[in-house]
């Protein structure tokens, strides 16, 4: 602002309180200027204020469904190493003591605990991920090694060491896989 435009502003600001001093409808004008800009102003400020309350109860909303969704996720976890040790007590059980009569309600009872964890499992959402034949997908695979392969194309998944898991869209435990690479 120019030293010009403050002398002429100040002069408009004086002149304009010097009428007003004569004529009440001048004050009476401007007092309701001001308050019209106060209404616009607390209106906006009442619809931000509204915007906000709103965008927080959603985020409290779904915030409150995901830990109800995937509260277990800690105690899944750790409930993992206990199928993967039931799976491999199972694996270890040579075919002929399976078909032996003394321990085929011990083989028979294994089974059944790892058909109902399998079951509690998939109540709950949690999924094993396939691996074997997929493309690697770092979202839900973590290589361990490379192996030669001239079946597969490179970057397949041709052995699993240990199974992934998912619990509904979220990755609970990367499946731990052996990748393709061409061979030497």
């Amino acid at each position: 602002m120019t030293e010009e435009s403050k002398v002429t502003d100040s002069e408009d600001t004086t002149l304009r309180a010097e009428t007003a001093e004569g004529a009440p409808e001048v004050a009476e004008h401007d007092r309701a200027a001001e308050l019209e800009a106060q209404i616009a102003e607390l209106k906006s400020a009442v619809l931000y204020a509204q915007a906000e309350t709103q965008n927080v109860r959603r985020r409290a909303e779904k915030e409150a469904q995901d830990a109800k969704t995937y509260a277990a996720t800690a105690f899944a976890r750790d409930v993992l190493s206990v199928a993967d040790n039931l799976s491999r007590a199972l694996a270890a059980i040579p075919a002929e003591l399976k078909d032996d009569e003394k321990f085929k309600g011990l083989v028979t009872g294994l089974e059944a605990t790892g058909r109902e964890l399998d079951s509690v499992f998939a109540r709950h959402g949690i999924s094993k991920i396939v691996a074997l034949g997929e493309a690697l997908d770092p979202n839900r695979h973590q290589a361990m090694m490379e192996m030669p392969s001239a079946d597969a194309e490179p970057g397949t998944i041709v052995a699993e060491i240990q199974a992934g898991y998912m619990i509904r869209d979220r990755l609970l435990r990367p499946a731990l896989v052996g990748v393709a690479k061409k061979p030497d």
